[in-house]
């Protein structure tokens, strides 16, 4: 069993920045994500990253946001620049260990 625990949103005004966090229970745990959900809209992957270090990104958010994680302590993390009044949404954490483990979400705002 994997637990998920977000930290890290809130509300910022365009242009600003964020941090997310996501703290992992467990081991071996291979790829870890960030999704979001915007009110209304289907939830939709915004980057990616393996055990390796392995990153992807939505194209939307390429050159804004970067995912990264630290391995020992089994947390992964979103740094969000250039924040845009379109990444209002709530952010989910998402690690696969032989099946799907979600967090709980995080409110991020940004405000124009």
């Amino acid at each position: 069993q994997v637990q998920l625990v977000e930290s890290g949103g809130g509300l910022v005004q365009a242009g600003g920045s964020l941090r997310l966090s996501c703290a992992a229970s467990g081991n071996s745990i291979n790829n870890m994500a960030w999704y979001r959900q915007a009110p209304g809209k289907q939830r939709q992957l915004v980057a990616t990253i393996t055990r390796g270090l392995t990153t992807n990104y939505a194209d939307s958010v390429k050159g804004r946001f970067t995912i990264s994680r630290d391995n020992a302590k089994n947390t992964v993390y979103l740094q969000m620049n250039s924040l845009k009044p379109e990444d209002t949404a709530v952010y989910y954490c998402y690690a696969k260990r032989f099946k799907d483990y979600w967090g709980q979400g995080t409110q991020v705002t940004v405000s124009s």
